[in-house]
């Protein structure tokens, strides 16, 4: 996807995370990020717009519109095993809480080290 010249944020990083930058749901920090990468990767953008018409479109067509609830739990799960498949979550439970790690398994090509990216709960 990439077109051809080093970036920051990887594209195969941003592709993954475009839904989260349109939702409104990417920090502050990593949304910067994403946009950056936009900015400076035409293909990258050109996928942006076309989820972004999807988004809309979706929107239109499928109004206030409720997914069955056995829809919404096939999509939970082929979500969670695509992560699982891309990425080695390490849950951990202590004293100041749970920590959750995702490292983000990246093509072997990539020279960058693997994205890693920690959550505490408590």
């Amino acid at each position: 996807m990439s077109d051809e010249r080093p970036h920051e944020t990887p594209c195969t990083e941003v592709l993954g995370e475009l839904w989260l930058l349109l939702d409104h749901e990417c920090p502050q920090g990593r949304g910067d990020a994403l946009r950056r990468h936009l900015d400076e990767c035409g293909p990258c953008l050109e996928h942006f717009g076309i989820e972004e018409h999807l988004k809309e479109l979706l929107a239109r067509k499928c109004g206030n519109e409720q997914a069955p609830d056995a829809l919404k739990e096939r999509l939970r799960t082929s979500i969670r095993q695509t992560v699982l498949e891309q990425a080695q979550v390490t849950v951990e439970h202590g004293p100041r809480g749970r920590t959750v790690e995702v490292e983000l398994r990246t093509r072997t090509t990539d020279t960058a080290p693997p994205q890693r990216v920690q959550v505490h709960e408590d």
